[in-house]
C-alpha cells in the first residue's frame, strides 16, 4: 500500500464510491424481487439502466439505498462531524416525504425515533437485514484513517434501525474494505479483509457461492463479495451482482460502493452516468468531497 497518500486520488475514489452506490441502486432496482431465471427470460443479461420494475421507476431513479445514504451524509456535513441525532432527524424528514420505497425494519426504527426519541433500536433476532449496511458509505468516508471511529460510527448509524451482530459485522467490514480501496489497496488485500469476516462469522462464507441474494445481510454480502472478487471491471462486478435478482437494488448499491472505491471514476461506464439524475449526482459529488475532507488523512 502506498505510504504517500494522494489526496486527489482519495477524493476522486470517494466520489466514485458514492456515485457507484447510486448507479448500482438504479441498475438493480428494476429487477428487485425477480429471480435470476426471470431476469434472464426478460432481459437476457441486464446491462442497462432501464427503470420500471415493481416500483415503476424512471431510468436512473434511485431508491432508499441512495436516499438513506444521502441522509447520513447530509447530517455529517451539516454538523461538521458525527451527529447521531442529526442522522436520525434526516431519516425522519425523509420518511415524512413518503419515499418510493422503505424497508419495514428501517421504517420501524425511524418511527421509534419520531415517537420516542430513541436513537438505538433494541436487539432483535429478526433484524439481520441489509438496511444498515446499504447506507454505510458516508460513515466510511468520514472515518477514513481511524478504525476505532469507523467501528463506533458504523454501529451507531446501524442501530437506529438494525441491532443485530451480523448487521454490525457487515457494516464494519464494508467500511474497512472501502477504507482500503480508497487508499489504493489491491483486490487480494480487500479479499483478506473479507476472509477475516468469514473466519469470525461463517454465515458470510461466499466460497462456494450459494446464489442467494435476499435482504438477509449474510446473503447480500455473499453476493457482493462473490461478484466483486470475480469481476474484472466495475461493469462486470455490477452486472453480475444485479443479475442475481433478489434484493438487487441493495446488492447493486453495496457492490457499486465497493467497486467505485476500487476502480475509481474512470471505471464507471459513461452510458450509466448519463442515465442518472444530474441534481442527485451533483449533490453526491459535493457531499463525498466534504465528507472525505473531514476525515483524518485529509485534515493532516
Amino acid at each position: 500500500m502506498p505510504h504517500l497518500l494522494d489526496h486527489h486520488d482519495i477524493r476522486s475514489r470517494a466520489r466514485a464510491a458514492f456515485i457507484g452506490l447510486a448507479v448500482g441502486d438504479a441498475l438493480g432496482a428494476p429487477v428487485e424481487f425477480m429471480t435470476a431465471g426471470e431476469i434472464r427470460s426478460k432481459y437476457g443479461v441486464l446491462r442497462e439502466i432501464v427503470g420500471g420494475g415493481w416500483l415503476r421507476l424512471k431510468p436512473g431513479q434511485v431508491t432508499d439505498d441512495t436516499e438513506m445514504s444521502l441522509c447520513v451524509a447530509r447530517a455529517i456535513v451539516a454538523a461538521g462531524g458525527w451527529s447521531l441525532r442529526g442522522i436520525a432527524e434526516e431519516f425522519a424528514g425523509w420518511l415524512r416525504t413518503k419515499p418510493v420505497d422503505v424497508g419495514d425494519t428501517c421504517r420501524r426504527g425511524i418511527r421509534n425515533f419520531m415517537l420516542k426519541g430513541s436513537l438505538e433500536t433494541p436487539f432483535n433476532q429478526w433484524d439481520a437485514g441489509n438496511g444498515a449496511a446499504m447506507r454505510m458509505l458516508p460513515a466510511a468516508l468520514y472515518t477514513l484513517g481511524d478504525d476505532d471511529l469507523l467501528q463506533r460510527c458504523a454501529l451507531e448509524q446501524a442501530r437506529i434501525t438494525h441491532n443485530h451482530p451480523l448487521s454490525d459485522a457487515a457494516c464494519i467490514t464494508l467500511g474497512r474494505i472501502v477504507h482500503l480501496a480508497l487508499r489504493g489497496a489491491s483486490k487480494n488485500r480487500l479479499h483478506r479483509e473479507a476472509d477475516l469476516l468469514v473466519a469470525d462469522l461463517p454465515a458470510f462464507t461466499f466460497t462456494p457461492y450459494r446464489g442467494l441474494a435476499t435482504g438477509y445481510v449474510a446473503d447480500t454480502v455473499q453476493t457482493v463479495f462473490h461478484h466483486f472478487f470475480r469481476g474484472r471491471s466495475f461493469e462486470e462486478c455490477l452486472v453480475g451482482t444485479v443479475n442475481q435478482g433478489g434484493d438487487a437494488d441493495t446488492t447493486g448499491a453495496i457492490c457499486g460502493m465497493v467497486a467505485g472505491a476500487f476502480y475509481g471514476m474512470e471505471g464507471i461506464p459513461q452510458r450509466w452516468l448519463k442515465k442518472m439524475d444530474r441534481k442527485t449526482m451533483a449533490e453526491i459529488a459535493e457531499l463525498s468531497t466534504r465528507l472525505i475532507a473531514l476525515s483524518t488523512p485529509l485534515r493532516e
